[in-house]
């Protein structure tokens, strides 16, 4: 009886000492990947800018292409795109827009929002722009989600990087 009080005792420590420590880690973790390619950032924008056009090189629309409803228009504020995914539902919302630069909402239920910013940048005088996605996942403050964060940029980023070079590829060769 005082091993198993022993082993309680050690195991309820444990568990407040991997609490505690979970409670000092960040709540909002950021995952950025960025491509450097030659094109016109006008073209590139408006693949970036259009949901529609998402299916010619994000891997989640070629994918599931047939099963994603996407709004009309298919760009602007307030545009979006659903689908299911296991049985959940994804929202796909962009939520702002301005000259270089798409701010796009990733909404599962019963999960936090990811917030998407792609942004093209001209890089020199000659035709060689930059695309960066910076995605900022909010994390709940449970110990698991916490630990989960530490993992979520080698995690999500190859997804991030195999649809920049998708749209890389197809940039250059439409330009």
């Amino acid at each position: 009886m005082k091993q198993l009080k022993g082993v309680i005792f050690v195991l309820i420590g444990l568990f407040v000492m991997i609490t505690l420590v979970s409670l000092l880690m960040p709540s909002r973790v950021m995952t950025s990947r960025t491509v450097v390619l030659h094109s016109d950032p006008a073209y590139v924008f408006g693949e970036i800018a259009d949901l529609k056009k998402w299916k010619d090189w994000h891997p989640v629309f070629i994918r599931d292409s047939s099963n994603i409803s996407i709004s009309n228009p298919s760009s602007g504020v307030n545009a979006f795109a659903e689908w299911s995914t296991n049985g959940n539902q994804n929202k796909l919302l962009i939520t702002n827009e301005v000259a270089n630069s798409i701010k796009v909402s990733l909404m599962r239920k019963g999960e936090n929002d990811v917030e998407n910013i792609i942004s093209v940048t001209a890089v020199n005088a000659g035709n060689e722009i930059q695309v960066e996605w910076r995605v900022l996942t909010k994390l709940k403050w449970y110990p698991w989600e916490k630990f989960y964060g530490i993992f979520i940029d080698k995690i999500t980023g190859p997804g991030y990087e195999l649809a920049l070079n998708n749209l890389k590829d197809l940039a250059e060769k439409n330009r």
